[in-house]
């Protein structure tokens, strides 16, 4: 789930081929992987597109404008600045009882650093081109304007259109849990996996469903602009912080009974002491469960299991502290959980690829080690 923030950290940039098949003919980052995504240039907002189409759902339009628009610099500049647009300009029709005006059309695809595209009610209809698994001209028209190395996102099922276009060829991608079923049929060559949020392939990421679309572009603007700017975000926008793209869609159980214990008390108590050794006897007992009944109930609820979850919560608790503090790479092992700076190197480098330094000297500027030890 982190191509795009280990890109940056890497200082990664765009490739020389042109990549992409299918309908849209040269979009983005094509579909072997030959591309990452350029880092757009410094000292201008990064531009980020969302392309609508008739039946438009108005809420996933406004999560993209939400989250991307409430991002700051530190001197609260704007970090991004978005632009709706369609297959033609004028009036488009949403899901609801109203239509919306769009003032742009597919050339504005051609500037944007990031293309974001939300479902349409139409997808969960049988036109004859959904049925194929195809691209109308005008669309494979429009993506085909999308330069190399661009940043592409579907929202819910609009990860039909990245897949007629060959973009999610050979890579993993998601959907709305309604549609799996139709969209396995149609792109056999993609890696569908039906129970997650989001997933994230450099250049090409893939939200879930509405929900899941927030947790995917608070997961961008972390990636591109640091755990500080996406936690600030996810305050103006009053939305929890950070949901690891692994997460469940959904639950396929019935949910427990209301007088059933669950693991929320477990998971909020070992948030706040992180920097200790937890057993997963310890855990449980918070929950007044047994190691296995805790063990299941937390897998049903959260989707990974709890050593997995504690590690990315450790993780991330040592982003954070990279970023906004000035403590040693020792420090920030210990209050992270990690014991050792050791531990937190080979942590870091399994999830992101880059050292603390280099995380640090990405999200922070060279002069923010504060004597660090790499």
């Amino acid at each position: 789930m982190v191509n795009v923030c280990k890109d940056r950290a890497m200082g990664v940039v765009e490739s020389g081929s042109d990549g992409g098949s299918g309908g849209g003919g040269g979009i983005g980052g094509g579909t072997g992987g030959g591309h990452v995504r350029a880092v757009p240039g410094r000292g201008r907002p990064q531009r980020v597109a969302v392309l609508v189409r008739d039946g438009m759902l108005p809420i996933e339009v406004g999560i993209v404008h939400r989250i991307f628009g409430e991002a700051r610099s530190a001197d609260g500049e704007r970090l991004y600045e978005l632009v709706t647009c369609a297959l033609e300009p004028g009036e488009v029709r949403t899901d609801t009882d109203f239509t919306v005006n769009v003032a742009y059309g597919p050339e504005a695809l051609a500037e944007a650093d990031t293309v974001v595209v939300p479902a349409s009610g139409a997808d969960y209809g049988r036109t004859e081109e959904r049925s194929a698994g195809r691209l109308s001209r005008a669309m494979a028209d429009a993506l085909g304007r999308i330069r190399p190395g661009t940043r592409i996102a579907s929202i819910c099922t609009g990860a039909f259109v990245l897949a007629a276009a060959g973009l999610l060829d050979g890579r993993r991608a998601t959907t709305h849990w309604r549609s799996v079923d139709d969209f396995r049929r149609l792109f056999p060559a993609v890696e569908l996996d039906a129970d997650v949020l989001y997933t994230d392939e450099g250049d090409v990421l893939t939200a879930a469903g509405v929900a899941s679309g927030i947790d995917l572009c608070l997961h961008m603007v972390r990636c591109d602009h640091g755990a500080a700017v996406a936690n600030d975000v996810a305050r103006r926008t009053v939305v929890p912080p950070h949901r690891e793209g692994g997460q469940a869609q959904y639950i396929r159980r019935p949910m427990p009974e209301p007088q059933m214990s669950s693991t929320g008390v477990a998971r909020a108590w070992a948030l706040e002491h992180l920097d200790r050794p937890l057993s997963l006897r310890e855990l449980a007992a918070r929950e007044s469960m047994s190691v296995r009944t805790f063990t299941r109930r937390f897998r049903e609820e959260v989707g990974i299991s709890p050593v997995q979850w504690l590690t990315q919560q450790r993780i991330e608790r040592a982003r954070q502290l990279l970023e906004e503090t000035e403590l040693t790479v020792d420090r920030i092992a210990a209050e992270a959980g990690f014991g050792t700076a050791a531990s937190l190197r080979m942590h870091l480098q399994s999830a992101l690829g880059v050292s603390p330094r280099a995380y640090r000297s990405t999200f922070r500027g060279p002069g923010g080690g504060g004597g660090m030890v790499a």
